[in-house]
């Protein structure tokens, strides 16, 4: 309990100013050239040059460049039409199309701004280069087709609210067991279960599986929720949904067990709760994308499930993923459910 005080000041002040950052940086940007001119190539470098951006994908087609965005491998695709620099030069006008990822409402919002005012200062360059009496009067040749995926109307709501749903997942199945389990040891009753011949995994897992029901219970009612106020359905299918939280739940509530295991009062275990709380939600890309954080950062969020899931949810409610696609997220979640239960077995005394 002293060292929880001490670093929990430390990781409040020193660590979270740098981890959570309200500027949206490393934007993940997939270009199409159909041009492949000295202008289009400017207009990438100058695109690059800004800091905000780092082309991750380069595509022969749309339909290429959006599996990029399927993936996450992409936040933004711009696409560079034929006769670029033809059109430009001759002040014919020219449409650039650019797709957002808007499944994060403020990094697709915020991207397609930082990428309309570069595209903006390239096109005033070049209308003061050509034809600076253009210039002067606006003229604006480089026309932007701004097109936003997943969430075409950015509404918050959208990506705010399955975050909601896998917080609350957390607080059911990961932290009210270990507060439940910290109050029978301080009412005594813990120390009659101790001296039964009860396995240690057995014990556990009669204690969780009334919590697992109310995960259950409790991501079902926030489905309804979200479907009767805010009119969220989810593209996807609902057993891949259902699916993903009980793995979750089973993962968690090991976590919950750990933290019971190592504190002996209502008061540690509500200060561990906290803290862990603080670095899951801090960590989790809820506020800021974790690509925009510091590399270090970004190592600590990939070891959070709580971002993991809501990666998933998101995907399950605006993209409509399956298995298939989220195979990398279900691993990563049965590798913290195996560890974290197997960490709880071990760590759990019955002499205590």
């Amino acid at each position: 309990m002293p060292k929880m005080i001490f670093m929990f000041p430390i990781m409040v002040l020193l660590v979270f100013p740098w981890a959570a950052s309200y500027e949206i940086s490393n934007l993940n940007l997939s270009v199409i050239d159909n041009d492949h001119s000295r202008m289009s190539h400017q207009l990438v470098e100058a695109i690059t040059a800004s800091g905000y951006f780092r082309i991750t994908n380069v595509s022969n087609g749309y339909n290429d460049a959006l599996k990029s965005i399927e993936k996450n491998e992409s936040d933004l695709v711009i696409e560079i039409p034929q006769h670029f620099e033809k059109d430009i030069t001759t002040a014919t006008g020219v449409k650039v199309m650019i797709s957002a990822n808007a499944v994060n409402g403020m990094k697709g919002s915020v991207g397609m701004t930082y990428i309309s005012g570069i595209i903006s200062n390239f096109n005033q360059s070049n209308l003061s280069k050509h034809f600076p009496q253009a210039a002067k009067s606006g003229l604006m040749p480089i026309q932007i087709d701004e097109q936003y995926r997943f969430n075409k109307h950015l509404n918050y709501q959208v990506f705010m609210v399955p975050a909601l749903m896998v917080m609350i997942l957390t607080l059911v199945c990961g932290f009210f067991p270990a507060a439940s389990i910290v109050f029978e040891k301080e009412l005594g009753t813990m120390e009659q279960m101790n001296v039964t011949p009860v396995p240690k995994f057995t014990f556990i897992i009669a204690k969780l599986i009334p919590y697992w029901i109310v995960g259950i219970i409790a991501i079902s009612i926030g489905i309804i929720i979200a479907w009767l106020v805010y009119g969220l359905i989810p593209a996807g299918h609902f057993y891949v949904l259902y699916g993903f939280t009980i793995v979750y739940v089973f993962g968690i509530s090991g976590l919950g067990i750990i933290i019971s295991n190592y504190a002996h009062t209502m008061q540690q275990a509500f200060f561990i709760v906290f803290f862990f709380m603080m670095i899951f939600i801090m960590l989790s890309g809820l506020y800021t994308p974790v690509q925009s954080m510091p590399e270090w950062a970004q190592w600590i969020a990939a070891f959070n499930p709580l971002k993991h899931l809501m990666d998933v949810m998101r995907a399950i409610y605006l993209k409509g993923s399956g298995f298939g696609g989220l195979l990398k997220e279900l691993i990563v979640l049965i590798v913290f459910a195996g560890f974290f239960n197997t960490l709880a077995v071990i760590s759990y005394r019955k002499t205590q």
